[in-house]
């Protein structure tokens, strides 16, 4: 494995899907000083799970699906030789054979959505959603390895709290990683990226006109009873993570 005294900032930042982690990798990658990689290990996740997902014969085409190697390179430098390496994933993509011991060379954040939100986005997506594929039960999960392996809990950010104060909470995160706060974190060019997964195509539609964190919105009502279980099974472990939201 590579050099873990390297000097580069790993950030490995930990949500499920329609968290707003795109707008997230959207600003680190705006930094001056910052490389991002999207979602490293989907096309392992989707290789070993056998689910089917939009793109996925695409995705495993296109990207590394050998989950050591993608570990080897994100406990190596970063991109370019950037000092800081942003790392978006997906909780749920973390499946019990993928090994955990380059997560020792990262700094470690968790994204938070209110499961409404999250469900009500997922949906408009995909025809079938269940509880495993918004993330939240393996997020706690992998929360508690991160406050166990570095003896402390993690920093947690609420989307909505993103939304509502995009610079006041960045920069609070961006404190407690360590690293100063970029004033380009909070507006960007429109459109694609060379860094985008090739699944950008089917999911960042919007992040991709968006120009900047939007203004927040009402919290939807979901009229599916099969949402409204997986809501109420999601909403005790979102309650959790937001007890150690960053203040």
């Amino acid at each position: 494995m590579p050099d873990r005294d390297a000097p580069v900032v790993r950030i490995a930042m930990w949500s499920g899907p329609r968290n707003l982690s795109t707008a997230m990798m959207r600003s680190f990658g705006n930094r001056s000083d910052c490389a991002v990689v999207d979602e490293p290990f989907y096309a392992s996740f989707l290789r070993m799970s056998g689910a089917d997902h939009p793109m996925r014969d695409e995705v495993i085409r296109s990207h590394e699906s050998d989950w050591r190697r993608i570990a080897d390179l994100l406990a190596g430098p970063a991109p370019g030789g950037k000092p800081v390496f942003y790392q978006k994933h997906m909780t749920h993509h973390m499946l019990p054979e993928i090994g955990l011991d380059w997560m020792a060379a990262c700094r470690h954040a968790f994204l938070i959505r209110h499961p409404a939100r999250v469900l009500a986005s997922y949906a408009a997506k995909r025809e079938t959603v269940s509880l495993f594929d918004i993330g939240f039960t393996q997020q706690e999960r992998l929360f508690a390895q991160v406050a166990e392996m570095t003896g402390h809990p993690p920093p947690v950010i609420d989307a909505d709290a993103v939304l509502a104060a995009p610079r006041a909470v960045l920069s609070r995160l961006c404190g407690a990683l360590g690293i100063g706060f970029e004033e380009a974190m909070l507006a960007w060019p429109p459109g694609t990226r060379a860094s985008d997964g090739v699944w950008a195509r089917h999911w960042y539609e919007a992040v991709n006109r968006s120009t900047g964190f939007g203004n927040p919105s009402p919290l939807p009502v979901l009229q599916d009873p099969g949402l409204q279980e997986i809501e109420a099974a999601a909403m005790p472990i979102y309650r959790r993570l937001a007890a150690h939201a960053l203040g």
